[in-house]
């Protein structure tokens, strides 16, 4: 027992000096090593798995997708992009290079309002939850699960009709 108290004591100590010797680069431009990476990929994915359970899923109608639609171009498309588009300079300075949804996901309906309603902590995801109603939030789920579907000419009459809306 002594001799396990003292590995763990000695691992502890080494992390410490670790992070306090500050030789792990955190720059940007700089990937993580592969270690780094599942760890914070497999941290992240569970997490949301496990706080999406119980999250009962509303009837994502095409209504909800409209509004959705709206809320994406607004709050989303800046980091996302569109479909049909090449990522842009925002986009590229990233690390990680937010997701392109119109390419698709395996993120349940549960998962996906888990991440928009509380995102993510160091990735730049926003939490939305505090500044939106859950209406509002299924309603981007809605057009997320969507968006893969739609061509770039379908996502631009999207566009279109809802700057009619505005004037």
């Amino acid at each position: 027992m002594k001799n396990i108290l003292t590995l763990i004591i000695l691992i502890i100590i080494g992390f410490l000096i670790f992070i306090y010797s500050g030789i792990y680069n955190i720059a940007a431009t700089e990937p993580h090593t592969k270690l780094v990476l599942w760890i914070m990929h497999t941290t992240m994915e569970r997490s949301v798995k496990t706080h999406a359970k119980g999250i009962n899923t509303p009837t994502l109608d095409e209504s909800l997708v409209k509004t959705g639609f709206d809320h994406y171009s607004e709050m989303c498309e800046g980091c996302h992009g569109k479909p049909g588009l090449s990522p842009s300079e925002m986009d590229l300075g990233f690390y990680h290079e937010p997701p392109d949804l119109s390419k698709g996901f395996e993120w349940s309906p549960a998962e996906l309002f888990w991440i928009i309603k509380n995102g993510i902590k160091m990735s730049a995801m926003p939490a939305f939850g505090p500044t939106h109603k859950d209406e509002e939030l299924w309603s981007i789920v809605a057009f997320l699960k969507r968006l893969p579907d739609l061509t770039p000419e379908e996502y631009r009459e999207m566009e279109k009709a809802a700057q009619g809306k505005t004037r």
